[in-house]
């Protein structure tokens, strides 16, 4: 048996050593995990095992084994797992609890269920912490990266209420629909970035293999060329000068530090933001998207008992876009004073007066979650159409600038053509 040094962390925070036996270093890690503790560092303990061959200490060489231990300890944690990776997971658990298992024996079986971006080791350490008697939502809580502020809250609101599995079908509901929204916006910005990037592949490589085979031509025969095929030459010898690359590329690095310092400042995110907004084109499918996402969002964790102050926070911080989170803090506060909701939404002049309605005759009827969700049902429609037309739009835009592009490098090579065709026929007249 070879001894093992080990650093870990346990579940509240705090990071342990010691040392421990084991055939190898797969079993001394198998160990850590049955002691409910999270792997930073595992090493052999010196003269405690045989030389291997491929490793220096008879363990297995792991690429995370070369960064320092703060960036192992990061390389280990689970990523932010996508939105469709997350309705996966949470529909295979509401799956689970639907079949009529008890909470610890789904969470295990949710263990030996391969779900994309979400380890094994987040159900296993939800099944620790559940078997030592904590709530399901404060186990998720514990792990910030997976599940949202807005998931610890439904899933807590679900276990007040008796309804988790209900809950976690929603919530599943709920990432489908968003992961659908961002497929959608993906899916509409592939044709014309493909044209774009064909446009331009074309254009470099006139420029820089076709281009200077002309401009040889050109310079043998010695004459004056049209305006058009000086500029173009002007341009390839630009983009052929060192000094004038060099030059270009460190105004861009000026210019894209400054415009990233702009848009870290509060200035910055709020004018950009408000920008976006108000975009011609671009403008009206980002204010669909946006409160589409908020009327889901509110309506969702409303529907499943989360009280109104701590739904309007947490959509604050779901909704990307700064200018609706400044109007929905206020909104939040105008609640407290015993406001509606839509009053104040109203008073911040960024929320159409269709939602306003439709959420004041949710409060009149009392049925403000009823109400949000019709208004998100309402814009995602709106979004689908809006999303058409904008790849309408960009689709023809980009393809008339790559034709009008590859058309003036044409139309530069063959005027400066004509121009030595009409000075050799001149030439042989005289």
């Amino acid at each position: 048996m070879a001894q093992f040094t080990y650093k870990a962390r346990k579940r509240s925070g705090e990071t342990v050593t010691g040392v421990l036996e084991g055939n190898d270093r797969s079993a001394a890690l198998a160990q850590i995990d049955r002691m409910g503790l999270f792997p930073m560092a595992v090493e052999a303990a010196k003269g405690g095992v045989a030389q291997t061959p491929g490793t220096a200490s008879g363990r297995q060489f792991s690429f995370t084994d070369l960064l320092p231990p703060t960036l192992r300890e990061a390389a280990l944690r689970p990523r932010k797992p996508k939105l469709q990776e997350l309705a996966t997971f949470t529909q295979q658990f509401s799956n689970l609890l639907k079949s009529g298992m008890p909470l610890t024996t789904a969470l295990n079986s949710m263990t030996h269920l391969e779900t994309k971006g979400i380890p094994s080791s987040v159900s296993k350490q939800l099944r620790n912490d559940v078997t030592e008697g904590r709530s399901l939502s404060d186990a998720m809580a514990k792990q910030p990266v997976v599940f949202s502020d807005m998931y610890v809250n439904m899933v807590r609101a679900g276990e007040q209420s008796g309804s988790l599995q209900e809950v976690l079908r929603r919530l599943a509901e709920h990432y489908e629909r968003f992961a659908e929204v961002q497929q959608k916006f993906s899916s509409a910005l592939i044709y014309p970035a493909f044209v774009m990037l064909t446009g331009l592949v074309i254009i470099f490589f006139f420029m820089t293999y076709m281009l200077p085979k002309f401009l040889s031509i050109f310079a043998d025969m010695k004459v004056d060329l049209p305006a058009s095929t000086r500029l173009l030459i002007g341009i390839s010898n630009f983009f052929s000068d060192p000094v004038y690359l060099l030059t270009m590329g460190v105004v861009l690095v000026a210019v894209a530090i400054v415009f990233l310092r702009f848009r870290a400042s509060d200035l910055g995110r709020h004018t950009l933001d408000r920008w976006k907004l108000n975009a011609p084109v671009v403008g009206r499918v980002v204010r669909l998207h946006l409160f589409g996402q908020f009327a889901r969002t509110l309506s969702t964790l409303m529907q499943n008992g989360v009280s109104v102050l701590t739904a309007l926070k947490i959509t604050e911080q779901v909704v990307p876009n700064v200018v609706l989170k400044q109007a929905i803090a206020a909104t939040r506060e105008a609640v407290t004073d015993g406001k509606t909701i839509a009053q104040p939404l109203a008073r911040s002049k960024v929320f159409p007066q269709l939602m306003i309605d439709l959420i004041k005759i949710g409060e009149d009827t009392g049925d403000v979650p009823g109400a949000l969700r019709n208004v998100a049902d309402t814009y995602e429609n709106e979004l689908n159409i809006g999303l058409r037309v904008m790849t309408n739009l960009i689709e023809p835009v980009m393809i008339l600038g790559i034709a009008l592009g590859v058309g003036f490098l044409l139309l530069s090579v063959l005027q400066a053509m004509f121009s030595i065709t009409s000075n050799i026929g001149n030439s042989m007249g005289r």
